[in-house]
Order: structure tokens, then C-alpha cells, then sequence
């Protein structure tokens, strides 16, 4: 009997997130004998829909380039950060390598989302009893992890300058505490507001912002020092470019399609300099318990 479409997508995905999860620090060779490059993703979203994102593109990265990226998921975001603090990825789609304990593993920005900043939000469901800040004070609020920029590093800040003090519960990763909040688990949670906005669409959430930061720059894509300069030119160009290509523009739109994502679509060049006001954040904020 021939499988339906919906099999063969089921067991593409399972063969992708057998490649994806868990972690190595070399890099494998291929059925070529050349080098497979491991690219890094920080834990927000499932691992389904991390591998139905990102392998596309990884994907047609090999076709114009003939360099392999081997997508590697950690189960949690301080998984995923430990594993950036030990330089194993050669790759990294990350905005927690600002950190400045990251500062030693070297990696550099190649890449940015070319879709709209994103900011960190208090978010709690649009029926809750809580209607500013201080209705949280002595509450339970949910953050991904305490690995989360503009999910928990961002927002605690401003509760610590506003003199809220709450209780912390952690959901893993993005859209584990988001999960909690549509639960009724959590009254509030410190979000990223574009990852919120998708999963509110998808999971039919209506909420509320009690609190938004400043804009920031999307997640970064980021190179290892260790590899080659003109291969991670490479693949700089070919993802920079995907928009102005025909097959990578439908990738780029059937990616989106997955996890609700709006245009512009893609990613642009991007340099270290960019990423200024994470680094600023980073040396003024009052968080001290972020990993």
C-alpha cells in the first residue's frame, strides 16, 4: 500500500530529529568523505517544528553549495547553552552568545532575521484577573529558562527596577511556559514577542501584553571561529540569498507556513556590531542569575 503524504512527512521528520537531537563537538564526515558542519539551534519551539523549519534550509544550503550543515537540537535552551559555552556547534542560531560568560567561545554573527524585531513581553491570558505589573508582586510568573534573553533576562530586569518581586517557574523552553499559561499553570509569563504571537495564532490564544521592552534584533545566525572563513562565507551568501531565488524563495515561504511566520522573509548579512544593544544590556542589567 502506498503511504500517504502525511507518512512520508512524519518519517522525514523522525529521520531529522534523529540527527538533530543530542550534541557532538566534531564534525562527521559524509558519504563524500568531506566535513559535515553541526548548526546549533537554541531551544524556543518543539523539536518538530525546529527540524520542519530549519532542515529545508539547511538543505538547500547543500544544493548551492555543496556544504552540509547537520542540524543539532538540545532538548532545553541551558542545554543548548552549554553546549555554545563549549564552542560544540560550528554553527548557531542563538541570541544568548552575547552572554558574557560566551565571550571566550568566540562566535561571530554572519546572519540576521530580516523579519521584524522582537521585543520581551509580561504577557497573561485576555480573561486573567491581573491587569498591571504590580498585580504580579509575590505571584508565580513563567519564563522559558534562565537562559531566555527577551524571555526571562529582559522582563526580569524591568520587574527588578520596577521593585516587583515574583516567583520564578520555568517551562523549558519557549513554548513550554507558553503552554503553562494557556493551562492556567501560570498567571503571567515573560515571553519573545514574535514566537508568542505565532503560537497564540496557532493555539488559538487570546491574551494580553502587560509589559513590552525595546526592540531588539532577531536571533543571529553565528559562525564558530574554527571554521573556515571562506566556507562560512559560503554559506553566508547562499542564505542571504535565498529570497532572490525562486527555489529558495518557496522554501523560505513553505518554512514559514510551519511556524506562522509573516514576511519579509529570510535572512541578511549581518556583522557583530549589530547585536550592540544585547552586549549594552548584558553589562547594565540588575539580572545576576541568568545561565
Amino acid at each position: 500500500m502506498n503511504r500517504t503524504q502525511g507518512e512520508k512527512t512524519r518519517m522525514h521528520v523522525c529521520r531529522w530529529l534523529g540527527a538533530a537531537l543530542g550534541l557532538f563537538a566534531c564534525n562527521p564526515a559524509t558519504a563524500s568523505g568531506n566535513p559535515a558542519y553541526s548548526f546549533g539551534v537554541l531551544s524556543q519551539r518543539s523539536a518538530i517544528l525546529s527540524a520542519q523549519y530549519w532542515n529545508p534550509i539547511l538543505q538547500y544550503v547543500k544544493a548551492r553549495t555543496g556544504i552540509e550543515l547537520v542540524l543539532k537540537l538540545a532538548r532545553t535552551a541551558p542545554e543548548s547553552n552549554e553546549a555554545i559555552e563549549r564552542g560544540e556547534y560550528d554553527f548557531v542560531y542563538s541570541n544568548t552568545i552575547f552572554q558574557p560568560r560566551f565571550a571566550t567561545a568566540g562566535y561571530q554573527v554572519i546572519l540576521r532575521p530580516r523579519s521584524e524585531a522582537i521585543a520581551g513581553q509580561i504577557v497573561t491570558v485576555e480573561n486573567s484577573p491581573i491587569k498591571t505589573l504590580k498585580d504580579l508582586a509575590g505571584q508565580e510568573v513563567g519564563f522559558p529558562s534562565l537562559a531566555a534573553f527577551v524571555g526571562y533576562a529582559v522582563p526580569m530586569d524591568a520587574l527588578l527596577r520596577a521593585g516587583i518581586q515574583v516567583m520564578p517557574v520555568f517551562g523549558g523552553n519557549q513554548e513550554g511556559i507558553m503552554s503553562q499559561l494557556k493551562a492556567g499553570k501560570v498567571l503571567a509569563a515573560g515571553v519573545n514577542s514574535q514566537v508568542m504571537k505565532a503560537f497564540a495564532g496557532r493555539e488559538h490564544l487570546k491574551y494580553r501584553v502587560l509589559w513590552e521592552s525595546p526592540p531588539y534584533h532577531n536571533l543571529p545566525v553565528a559562525v564558530h571561529p574554527r571554521v573556515p572563513k571562506p566556507l562560512a562565507e559560503e554559506v553566508k551568501k547562499a542564505i542571504d540569498g535565498m529570497e532572490h531565488d525562486p527555489e529558495g524563495l518557496r522554501v523560505l515561504e513553505a518554512t514559514a507556513q510551519v511556524i506562522g511566520q509573516k514576511p519579509p522573509l529570510g535572512f541578511q548579512s549581518s556583522r557583530p556590531e549589530d547585536y550592540r544593544a544585547y552586549v549594552d544590556f548584558y553589562k547594565n542589567t540588575l539580572v545576576t542569575d541568568f545561565k
